[in-house]
């Protein structure tokens, strides 16, 4: 059996066993209304995915689970997140923008409000708003939102926890990474937790939040925020995953790329005229390498797709629990990355991480690099970090068998990783705060999904915004202006473009000089939120920070 036709015949089989869980409850036709009862709610995050990395978004990637779970919900094509890890998990945990949650940057404190490196205090998350009600809270996998205790998921309002508290590690050990670096904490309910020679982070993620659901009480919802460390760098990966994609890149970035963009157009992911971005410009082409190069590059697509497939394995353990437990029919589950594509280095001279294993062993520290980045962000430019396309536009799969209707694509609502707070406060019945255990909260800028989940409307966000090391953003119905702080081979930018991102998506084409008031109009919108949320220019965070120094 050749592998398209095996990935074929898995997806077929877990699909079946899905739909067999649906037909009980609802005719597949037709979605059924959302009644008002509090279901159990599965958030999924995973980390550096890019926005074709998933079979159901035009991949080649064996994602079977997780395509099951898009075949049986709903797929979203316009929504996004906040650019980064930190940024985006604090945006998607209070309902904020990222500034207005204190996760401006990464979880450095620099003593700013809007840059204080854990989540604020005029801020909750959905954990906290949710403790007091019937749910019982849970967190698994990487939090990456508070370095210190008081700051960890046990007093963000989550019951129980396991959870890596930095944001990037080995997944067969705690060893540290960088120079001066302590063993990377983590903990279960807030006790020290030591990884063993049995400890395989996806795995072991993936059977906790699958204990966590079997001993839950079936009678009471449950909140669940499930945030995998996988596909981020290290790829580490067992040896038997490793072989079982052996030589399947051979043909190259170049030719899976295209193969990509036309099984996306197949699948209605993008419109049929949707181009493909060129190549990025630091990316050679495939076959003017030499076999050594190719080989090499070859063996890192190998260790992605084997850490991919991991990573589904476990989602699928998870699933199963759902169903064993009787769960899955009342559990509304979200699927999402926390940015584009990775095109890091993660090696250097302040990495420590031993390198003289074989690639995916445990002394191994490999990641895929730049040009398979630029193949996961297909069709779109640029990567992880930046505000393009490439960096921002996640896959968003919906799944609740009782009430989302099977096979949908929306490609009208444009939302926004902060959009999930509200969604989920309004299907558990409860209002947010305003005001919460003394605190003054910021009112959310986030939208409920409720509706376009059900198919009823495509509201979306009119305007959305965005700031990240000095890169800006802001979306306007179908314009959109950004600036480049710095890209890789070409140096700083900081100038404003302009697209139509209905008809020009891969932002190719900028307008920029046409439309020089839409330009003006726009930035002038984008400082406005500036200020308000306190997202700086480096210029202003420079002196703020010297000023600061001087006190």
């Amino acid at each position: 059996m050749n592998r398209i036709s095996r990935q074929v015949w898995i997806y077929l089989l877990v699909l079946s066993s899905l739909l067999s869980c649906q037909s009980s409850s609802q005719d597949n036709s037709e979605a059924t209304e959302y009644q008002g009862t509090q279901p159990n709610v599965l958030v999924i995050l995973l980390d550096d995915m890019g926005y074709a990395d998933l079979g159901c978004y035009g991949s080649e990637l064996e994602t079977p689970h997780i395509d099951a779970l898009a075949a049986g919900g709903l797929r979203m094509t316009q929504f996004y997140n906040a650019a980064r890890c930190c940024p985006s998990r604090a945006s998607l945990l209070t309902g904020l923008y990222p500034h207005q949650a204190g996760m401006g940057h990464q979880n450095q404190d620099k003593g700013l409000p809007s840059y204080r490196g854990r989540i604020g205090e005029q801020a909750v998350t959905i954990a906290e708003v949710l403790q007091p009600s019937p749910y019982t809270t849970y967190q698994v996998g990487k939090w990456h939102v508070g370095n210190e205790e008081p700051f960890w998921p046990g007093n963000k309002g989550f019951d129980q926890y396991f959870s890596l508290i930095e944001g990037a590690m080995s997944y067969y050990n705690q060893w540290p990474w960088v120079r001066n670096q302590d063993t990377l904490r983590m903990v279960y309910n807030g006790g020290a937790y030591r990884t063993d020679k049995h400890f395989f982070a996806t795995d072991t993620f993936s059977d906790t939040a699958a204990a966590f659901i079997a001993r839950h009480p079936k009678d009471q919802p449950f909140f669940m925020y499930l945030a995998y460390n996988a596909p981020h760098w290290p790829l580490h990966a067992k040896p038997e995953d490793i072989a079982r994609f052996k030589g399947q890149y051979a043909m190259g970035w170049d030719s899976i790329r295209a193969l990509r963009h036309q099984r996306m157009i197949d699948l209605e992911i993008i419109p049929p005229h949707t181009p493909l971005s060129k190549r990025f410009t630091e990316v050679p082409v495939w076959d003017e390498l030499p076999d050594s190069m190719q080989l090499k590059w070859q063996v890192d697509m190998e260790l992605y797709a084997a850490v991919m497939y991991r990573l589904d394995l476990g989602i699928g353990k998870v699933i199963r629990s759902l169903r064993e437990s009787q769960q899955l029919e009342k559990t509304l589950i979200l699927l999402l990355s926390d940015n584009g594509a990775c095109h890091e280095d993660p090696t250097g001279p302040w990495s420590v991480y031993p390198e003289d294993g074989s690639p995916g062993s445990e002394r191994s520290f490999p990641a895929y690099g730049l040009p398979w980045a630029n193949v996961g962000n297909t069709p779109f430019r640029l990567f992880k970090s930046w505000l393009h396309e490439g960096g921002i536009r996640t896959p968003l799969i919906a799944y609740h068998p009782g009430w989302i209707q099977a096979g949908q694509v929306n490609h009208q609502t444009v939302g926004h990783i902060m959009d999930l707070m509200p969604t989920i406060l309004e299907l558990a019945g409860m209002e947010y705060p305003l005001q919460f255990e003394g605190r003054t909260i910021i009112p959310t800028p986030g939208r409920s999904l409720v509706a376009d989940l059900l198919g009823q409307a495509t509201v979306g966000h009119q305007t959305l915004f965005w700031e990240h090391q000095f890169n800006r953003a802001v979306r306007q119905d179908e314009w959109k202006l950004v600036a480049a702080n710095k890209i890789p081979g070409r140096g700083r930018m900081g100038e404003w473009e302009l697209y139509n991102l209905w008809e020009d998506p891969i932002e190719a084409n900028n307008l920029a000089l046409q439309y020089p008031e839409k330009v003006d109009t726009m930035a002038e919108q984008y400082a406005k939120w500036a200020m308000q949320v306190g997202a700086y220019e480096k210029q202003v965070m420079d002196s703020l920070l010297q000023k600061k120094d001087k006190q």
